[in-house]
């Protein structure tokens, strides 16, 4: 159970719903958009305890087992000092808001950021991080964490390629104090995005984990091969390829043989 009321206290969320199931949480956020929330009622925060149509990138769903946290904010870039637009680096960004407030309780697992928008442990997923861009400039940031959720629920043929934060530490969280902890780090990224980006573009470099993996880029009928050099600071994929590096800012990623 979220404590909204403590949100609202404690972070810069100016509106906040809590439900026990939605369809999707990117969904409501659209609605409360199109149904008018102004800069007032702005960043506007849905949360809910169970998804029946969870939203992952592209067409992919997200699935959100019983005891995950499921969120997303609508927020305007201006209120935070950077143009209202497609910003790539956003969802890393808000990945390293997450890395940051789960590390300290996954003290000795490798935690870090798989390009584009998904924060791993080790070689298994942990969170998906959905950032949709509205008509009119706002932005739609979902993110699904497994939290006290368990894999041994998910569908087979997910069980292999995620985790949990219950399953990594055996203990339930507080989800109202995980997601005050999130908020706070995602308030300062987005600030930082409005600023030099040499520090927060950094992050992205040291806590990728796909650095040296062969990996294959699509984008529409262009397909990129190559070995992963790590992140750049603006949020550009280095892939090295036969003919050279490439920095690469936004396309579907799979993991391929070696080459």
């Amino acid at each position: 159970m979220i404590d909204v009321n403590a949100i609202l206290k404690q972070t810069f969320v100016a509106y906040a719903e809590h439900h026990d199931v939605l369809d999707s949480t990117q969904f409501r956020a659209r609605a409360l958009a199109e149904g008018g929330a102004d800069r007032a009622e702005l960043p506007a925060l849905v949360v809910a305890d169970a998804q029946t149509a969870g939203r992952g990138r592209a067409d992919n769903r997200w699935w959100t087992g019983e005891g995950s946290l499921a969120f997303s904010l609508l927020l305007d870039p201006q209120q935070f000092g950077f143009a209202r637009g497609p910003v790539p680096r956003l969802s890393l960004a808000v990945g390293v808001a997450l890395v940051d407030a789960i590390a300290l309780r996954l003290d000795g697992h490798p935690l870090g950021l798989h390009w584009p928008n998904d924060v791993y442990v080790g070689p298994r997923k942990l969170a998906g991080i959905l950032v949709e861009v509205l008509p009119d400039g706002r932005h739609i940031i979902g993110v699904g964490l497994n939290s006290n959720n368990t894999s041994s629920d998910a569908p087979a043929a997910l069980r292999d390629s995620l985790t949990t934060l219950f399953d990594l530490t055996g203990k339930p969280l507080d989800h109202t104090k995980l997601l005050l902890e999130i908020l706070e780090n995602i308030e300062a990224a987005l600030r930082q995005l409005g600023e030099p980006m040499e520090t927060l573009g950094q992050r992205f470099d040291l806590l990728c984990l796909q650095r040296g993996e062969s990996l294959t880029v699509y984008q529409g009928s262009q397909t990129f091969t190559g070995r992963c050099a790590g992140i750049a600071l603006d949020g550009a994929l280095l892939l090295d390829t036969p003919d050279g590096r490439l920095q690469i800012t936004s396309g579907t990623l799979r993991k391929s043989a070696d080459w």
